[in-house]
């Protein structure tokens, strides 16, 4: 964990691990930019969840960033924030879409 509560995503193979327990229950990925205005303004409202939220740091991580691209078929965004359930994509936004009302709804709505 982080600081902040966040899981760090470096791998694949985490990648993996968090996609299977997204079949007990929604899991949260957010991919974040260190170097975006808008990036740091998501990543304060992701701070604010009590879910734990599985963090890609885009310059730390680029592989596995186009890893979730491919996985998921969506367009390269910092930031993203994706809700995952039963492996497959239940809801994705990004940029000022991402608050955390926003995703708190999301993971409900994919948790039912």
């Amino acid at each position: 964990m982080t600081e902040n509560g966040f899981m760090e995503l470096n791998d694949v193979q985490r990648l993996d691990e968090l996609l299977s327990q997204s079949r007990e229950q929604p899991v949260i990925l957010f991919k974040h930019s260190d170097t975006c205005g808008i990036s740091a303004r998501a990543y304060r409202e992701m701070t604010k969840l009590e879910k734990r939220v599985a963090l890609v740091t885009v310059q730390k991580a680029r592989a596995l960033s186009n890893e979730i691209e491919a996985r998921f078929a969506l367009p390269h965004e910092t930031p993203q924030v994706l809700v995952v359930r039963d492996g497959q994509l239940a809801w994705s936004a990004s940029h000022f879409r991402i608050t955390a009302d926003a995703v708190t709804r999301a993971v409900e709505e994919a948790g039912q």
